[in-house]
């Protein structure tokens, strides 16, 4: 089944975070928001495969997203994901002290002008505009002679900062107007590509809003990030997740679902399923609505 849906619905910046070492040990409560996170619940836990050589959150494992440009986040989840360049070792450690793991935002399929590696992308990879988001470029992912060493060095960011996880944005070029003839085949070896050389840093790989490359894909990723899922009819698409027993976090947005709608409707379907769903504004703040416990 394909989507014709857009990965559009993350924040982007070009500030550092503001070094912080004072970490709040806080999660999220039954159905509240607020522009801090609640503070006293328990984190939920997560586990490590014994068949691999790297960190893999458990099913239910909580979960912030926060690509803001506000500092580093009060711990208030077990899983906290946070941008490659804009977060310092020091965050990651900070968040680690507290008990939360840290998860590594790459874009990987679309230039961002204003990284410090952006002259590293030849013309040749570089497509249309990603509507909507100024300063963006659909890459040629088929190109991996060009783009692999691109993304393996901020792969090795995330590694040297001490990242447990990295999620690759972007992904699903082939259902978009990226100006190159992608196909489903182009995204699923790109990704594959992408997770043996975070793999091999020892980083476990998420699956972001692409569930058509199931179950081809399911081998390679660890866990899978959904946004809009519930509020667009797709979340069951992510079931061969489910049945692997692989975390599948469902992230919705309050500008199109309510709070209301949120805990009287996302969060028991979510439940029904075993995933991790959370309310959030699409700037990706630190702003966060959990569901009733």
């Amino acid at each position: 089944m394909t989507f014709s849906f857009k990965t559009i619905l993350r924040y982007k910046h070009s500030l550092f975070f503001a070094l912080t070492a004072a970490v709040v040990a806080c999660a999220g409560s039954g159905g509240s928001a607020s522009s801090n996170p609640p503070v006293g619940a328990t984190a939920a836990p997560v586990s490590t495969a014994p068949t691999s050589d790297w960190w893999i959150p458990a099913p239910g494992s909580s979960f912030q997203y926060d690509l803001s440009d506000a500092g580093l986040p009060t711990p208030s989840a077990s899983m906290v994901d946070l941008d490659w360049e804009a977060t310092s070792a020091s965050n990651v450690a900070a968040l680690h002290v507290a008990g939360s793991k840290a998860v590594c935002y790459v874009d990987a399929g679309t230039e961002e002008t204003w990284r410090p590696d952006a002259s590293s992308f030849p013309a040749v990879v570089i497509g249309n505009a990603d509507a909507g988001w100024p300063g963006e470029f659909w890459l040629d992912v088929r190109r991996y002679d060009i783009l692999g060493p691109i993304m393996t060095a901020r792969i090795a960011t995330c590694k040297q900062k001490g990242f447990d996880a990295v999620e690759f944005d972007n992904i699903d070029g082939y259902g978009n107007n990226t100006g190159f003839p992608l196909t489903l085949e182009d995204g699923e070896n790109y990704l594959t590509k992408l997770a043996q050389v975070a793999h091999g840093d020892g980083l476990a790989v998420a699956l972001k809003n692409a569930p058509e490359m199931l179950p081809a894909i399911l081998p390679t990723v660890d866990f899978a990030i959904d946004e809009d899922c519930w509020q667009q009819g797709w979340c069951s698409s992510d079931a061969a997740l489910r049945t692997a027993k692989k975390l599948v976090v469902d992230v919705e947005y309050d500008d199109v679902t309510t709070l209301l709608q949120f805990d009287s409707i996302d969060c028991p379907a979510a439940a029904a399923l075993g995933d991790t769903a959370i309310l959030k504004h699409r700037t990706l703040d630190a702003w966060i609505a959990t569901c009733p416990s």
